[in-house]
């Protein structure tokens, strides 16, 4: 799978349904395994500051769908 696969699909947290944002980027470990996918942060018109970006470990996907990715977990509301 491409990365470019990986950004069309939406990050859903299977926890409460929400999508929790865009794969920007991946972090990969030297040999050559995923760690973690970066993803944009929540962007809001209003917000005065500059949030970082999330990183969701591998470990939390849950599921790679067709259209989704589900991560299990609540840290990521």
């Amino acid at each position: 799978m491409r990365l470019s696969e990986l950004q069309s699909k939406k990050i859903i947290n299977i926890d409460d349904g929400k999508n929790i944002g865009n794969i920007i980027d991946i972090n990969i470990h030297e040999n050559g395994t995923i760690e973690s996918l970066v993803l944009e942060h929540n962007k809001n018109f209003f917000s005065l500051t500059k949030e970082s970006d999330t990183k969701i470990p591998w470990k939390d996907i849950t599921k790679i769908g067709e259209d989704v990715i589900l991560v299990k977990t609540s840290q990521y509301d």
